[in-house]
């Protein structure tokens, strides 16, 4: 049962369906690397991103990549094309899609833009999925947005990914690129000559090493050309977490099996295959060319994973290492048509939520096929950013503090000791109560206690507690909607 913990650890992380693994279990590899320890230290101070999932797909309004793989999962099922009962017609038209993606209305300096303002430091895009469609301009492959045969192809923006990393570091945001290690149209990952059987490679990769080697090269020599040719990057971020050198003797062909409340379906179906794509080897020659580069080989369990990714779910505690949660804002990963997006209240609750427990908020806006973003998710990050004007003091280069959450009001602490507390209102709470109450943490005795985006406050001490007066002028005129957030600049 110890051999085979990891292994269930592994699956749980290995894709959407089975995401919500028990990150508090999960251990972690502390990076050894000074530079990229200093830059970890600095992204965990930043707090908000975005992550953008992109490509050809977005035409269909399906979820990305997936319904090319025949595993058999609800959320994934072919619904589109002329015929999607047939595998092979369906792969060949969803392939084809690459040829009539134009988003003709791309226009990246509008998007960062509008992240900037509303308080996101840093983003993640997706140069390539695991359907294999590079959305940058690869040579090492064909199916990509500047291929030859592509409408996009002689656009003047055509090169997305740098077209994306470029707008977004004109507005002082640091750059992640989303790649993923599976390949689903590489013939080096999916042979032609067998039928693909789930997401894994289509082959052994022991019994046929050479053939490995080529795609362990293609993969290397992708990542290296974003790290080469597409300016300062700081985050590689890498999907696909099957794609791992797996000990032998585990397991090595299905598994099926109840396993508890992470497994709402009550299955696990598919392989684990050793694919050992010299991961090592690969840091080593990325960070040569990036110094410092923050890696985050997800859900492998290894040095490679500088922090962990508990994906569209908020662990219900603070968690002890680097981590982050990429988060759906509206729809799905991938465009959704007519998507609706989660409300400002969510929104910021998610957020205070998120950064109260150490965390980093990853959240996912989805472009269409036309370039451009639905208005639901500038609407949404108006939000953020009218939250922000006021409140982001307590949310950038702060640290989780125990107790962490009291009923309504969760604390974060900046290191040199000024500590916040959120308040966080109920949905139809427009009015702020006449005294908020903290019970476990005291401010010393000349201390400055204010509400942000109004002034200084009346407090008084409470056991080990205190409670603070909110002013009748203010009561029904809050600085911000959703989170009121109180300042108190020294501790007891």
């Amino acid at each position: 049962m110890k051999k085979l913990l990891p292994i269930i650890c592994l699956i749980l992380l290995s894709g959407p369906a089975f995401s919500q693994a028990v990150y508090e279990e999960e251990r972690y590899v502390a990076e050894t690397d000074p530079l990229a320890l200093a830059k970890i230290k600095q992204w965990q101070g930043l707090k908000f991103g975005l992550l953008m999932h992109w490509g050809a797909y977005s035409q269909w309004g399906i979820v990305e990549s997936w319904s090319l793989c025949p595993e058999e999962y609800g959320w994934c099922e072919r619904t589109k094309g002329s015929n999607p009962q047939d595998y092979n017609t369906y792969k060949q038209e969803y392939e084809n899609l690459a040829l009539t993606f134009n988003p003709v209305k791309f226009n990246p300096e509008k998007w960062a833009k509008a992240a900037r303002a509303a308080g996101m430091r840093y983003m993640v895009f997706t140069t390539k999925h695991h359907d294999g469609f590079t959305m940058f301009d690869s040579k090492y492959t064909d199916y990509k947005v500047t291929g030859s045969k592509s409408l996009f192809a002689n656009h003047p923006k055509a090169n997305i990914t740098k077209e994306i990393f470029d707008a977004f570091r004109q507005q002082d945001l640091w750059t992640g690129a989303y790649f993923s290690k599976p390949d689903w149209h590489s013939e080096y990952y999916w042979d032609p000559y067998y039928p693909p059987r789930d997401r894994n490679v289509n082959y052994e990769p022991e019994a046929n090493p050479e053939k490995w080697q080529k795609f362990t090269d293609y993969t290397h020599n992708q990542i290296l050309e974003l790290m080469t040719d597409y300016g300062k990057v700081d985050i590689l971020w890498l999907d696909g977490g099957w794609v791992a050198k797996t000990p032998k003797g585990e397991i090595t062909d299905w598994y099926s099996g109840q396993l508890g409340d992470n497994n709402k379906n009550g299955y696990i179906k598919h392989r684990i295959v050793n694919q050992d794509i010299k991961m090592d080897e690969l840091v080593e020659k990325a960070r040569k060319k990036q110094p410092g580069l923050i890696v985050v080989d997800r859900a492998v369990h290894g040095k490679n994973q500088n922090y962990l990714t508990p994906e569209n779910r908020v662990p219900e505690k603070p968690l002890p290492f680097p981590w982050e949660s990429p988060m759906i804002s509206g729809g799905g990963w991938s465009h959704t048509f007519n998507a609706k997006y989660m409300s400002g209240h969510k929104a910021i609750h998610l957020l205070v939520d998120i950064v109260t427990k150490g965390g980093n908020l990853l959240l996912n806006i989805a472009p269409g096929p036309d370039g451009t973003w639905q208005q639901g998710a500038y609407d949404l990050l108006e939000e953020y950013a009218n939250w922000m004007e006021v409140n982001s003091e307590g949310i950038y280069e702060t640290h989780a503090l125990a107790p962490y959450k009291e009923d309504k009001v969760a604390i974060t602490q900046k290191p040199d000791g000024t500590t916040y507390f959120f308040y966080m209102a109920d949905e139809n709470e427009k009015v702020m109560p006449s005294e908020i109450t903290v019970k476990s943490l005291q401010p010393d005795a000349k201390a400055s206690v204010s509400l942000l985006g109004k002034g200084k406050l009346k407090w008084r001490k409470s056991d080990k507690g205190f409670v603070v007066t909110i002013p009748e002028k203010w009561r029904k005129d809050p600085p911000a909607d959703y989170v009121w957030t109180i300042k108190v600049s020294a501790l007891k």
